[in-house]
């Protein structure tokens, strides 16, 4: 089986769709589903290449499309229209079973549009939840319309598609609330095996320059407003009176961080949080995680997330909820600074309990195996294109 991949966003652009792709097409090789990308071309972009390696875009089977700025946002490129077209005209004669279209953009268009052509089906990931985004980045819009707006936007696409992969369940009840009847499959990315392999909290703190009994909160995301690190922040003041030793590591870039890093100064905690930048995904994100006492996570805005062998104290919100099941090696904690605080010192205060917590927290990954879910994809991609080939012997 061959499927074409479609985004308007991968790496170097760091984020969950980027590494969500990466992950499911590495893994689909081994379900006997090949993958072809088509994505934006960053070239030598400094927004996004900070701290990945010139060849990253060298990928087999990715092929890149020219590209455009996009305004006040640094991070990200659009790719041009005509070139995207051009781009996908050179694929027409080549074989594909079927269109799976990651982001909801030009890509989404552009995929449902080479679909059409090629009659086979199309499915889109809905990685994105579009309400929350608006709030924070038109937040001239009145949250009410805006919400109006991303739930129309969101039923229109749906209705284009012969599927909808949801990366968690909540994201497919947000979706059947908002009305879509499309059929939802809800498939998480999941872990690839690399993550089982323990990192060296000793090399990363000694890099960084961080006591090895220094208690360490970490955050791993995109540093964005929708992410909620500010809440982290405030909750980090609380804990400090507590444990006035503690630290907190906030690892990955984005639009909020210089906004996070004047608040840090006007807070008094400069001294105690230090912004880690992207990480090195063979080595230095598992020596992050390996370093942390605490994971520490408050977005209001994931659809999926998972913490690797560390004790999590998190708010538990859309796609967090679904995850932060009974024996996951989580605290679930209310979104108010005092008492998010006090769950990080009540898991810093008993080292038996955190030990606990890091065991339930492997354990429990192993039932995200990014293989597993790539198999559970394959299934779909091909239930999909059997439905659909009868269609396609009377179309021709």
């Amino acid at each position: 089986m061959r499927v074409l991949f479609i985004s308007d966003v991968y790496f170097p652009r760091v984020n969950g769709v980027s590494t969500s792709i990466r992950t499911f097409r590495s893994d689909l090789r081994d379900a006997g589903v090949d993958s072809v990308l088509v994505a934006p071309d960053y070239g030598a972009h400094p927004g996004v290449t900070s701290g990945q390696p010139a060849a990253a875009q060298e990928e087999p089977g990715v092929l890149r499309v020219v590209t455009g700025k996009v305004p006040r946002d640094p991070e990200d490129r659009r790719m041009k229209y005509f070139a995207l077209r051009r781009r996908l005209e050179q694929l027409s004669g080549q074989h594909f079973d079927l269109v799976h279209i990651h982001t909801p953009f030009l890509a989404h268009y552009a995929g449902i549009r080479f679909a059409a052509r090629a009659r086979i089906p199309v499915i889109a990931t809905y990685h994105t939840f579009f309400e929350e985004y608006l709030h924070h980045y038109v937040p001239m819009l009145p949250r009410a319309l805006g919400r109006s707006l991303a739930r129309t936007f969101t039923r229109s696409q749906c209705a284009q598609l012969a599927a909808i992969v949801a990366p968690s369940e909540p994201m497919r009840a947000l979706l059947l609330d908002y009305g879509v009847t499309t059929r939802i499959q809800v498939v998480p990315t999941g872990l690839p095996a690399a993550s089982y392999v323990p990192g060296d909290g000793a090399r990363f703190r000694a890099t960084y320059g961080i006591a090895a009994d220094r208690p360490l909160l970490l955050y791993v995301g995109r540093v964005a407003h929708e992410k909620n690190i500010e809440f982290l922040l405030h909750a980090f003041v609380a804990l400090r009176r507590v444990r006035p030793g503690a630290m907190l590591a906030i690892a990955g870039e984005g639009p909020a961080r210089e906004h996070l890093q004047a608040l840090v100064a006007r807070l008094g905690i400069a001294a105690d949080v230090q912004f880690i930048g992207y990480l090195d995904r063979e080595r230095g994100l598992g020596d992050c995680y390996a370093a942390a006492d605490v994971f520490v996570f408050a977005s209001r805005t994931e659809t999926q997330g998972l913490a690797q062998g560390r004790p999590v104290v998190s708010t538990a919100h859309l796609g967090t909820a679904s995850i932060l099941q009974a024996g996951c090696g989580a605290r679930v904690a209310p979104e108010k600074p005092d008492a998010f605080a006090q769950a990080i010192a009540d898991i810093l205060d008993d080292p038996a309990r955190a030990a606990r917590l890091s065991g339930q927290a492997r354990s429990y990954a192993q039932g995200w195996a990014s293989s597993h879910m790539a198999w559970r994809l394959a299934e779909l991609y091909r239930e999909l294109t059997a439905q659909h080939a009868p269609a396609a012997v009377v179309a021709a």
